[in-house]
């Protein structure tokens, strides 16, 4: 049987005494490494300043860029629901949208007002339309959070934000809407 040569460095193997190179130490390594990385972030920067040396540039002052936000007044109030109840809470919930939310009073010393006191300054002293106005809210409330809500007003200081009271009162003018009222 004859042995086919794979490849010449098999038949004819280097010399060994030469020494396999040495590890490298990790800091050593590492030195590599930050060098080459270094000399890459040279060639970006270069390759940056070459390639955008034609755009011609005026300094921005921030000043001009970065703005407040524009006091653009009170947001319009929205068409009225047809049905006076519907449209009293309505309003109520736009007087909270935009004049702010209070609790454990009905107005504070800012304006803002509690969920019953902007119904009441909405029925403008109609306090008929306003007892309906409540009773919707309350049925509203309890449809949501249970019958064992016992007031307009506790639901309204039970919370720390106005987000969840101000969002029922819109709800509960929808109610007052698809019920007629």
């Amino acid at each position: 049987m004859s042995h086919a040569s794979l490849s010449p460095a098999i038949d004819h193997p280097a010399p060994t005494t030469a020494a396999p190179p040495a590890e490298l130490s990790l800091e050593d390594r590492l030195t590599l490494v930050s060098a080459a990385m270094t000399a890459r972030l040279d060639e970006a920067a270069v390759a940056y300043e070459v390639n955008t040396a034609h755009i011609d540039l005026e300094p921005v002052d921030l000043a001009d860029v970065v703005t407040g936000p524009i006091d653009t007044g009170p947001a319009p109030m929205p068409d009225l629901y047809p049905t006076p109840v519907a449209a009293l809470l309505q309003r109520a919930h736009h007087r909270l949208l935009t004049g702010g939310w209070c609790k454990d009073t009905l107005v504070d010393e800012d304006g803002a007002r509690c969920m019953l006191g902007a119904i009441r300054i909405e029925a403008r002293g109609d306090s008929g339309l306003e007892a309906s106005a409540v009773a919707v809210l309350l049925d509203a409330i309890r449809r949501k959070f249970g019958d064992d809500v016992d007031s307009v007003p506790s639901f309204n200081d039970a919370h720390g934000t106005g987000r969840v009271p101000i969002r029922m009162v819109g709800e509960a003018a929808g109610l007052a809407d698809a019920h007629g009222l």
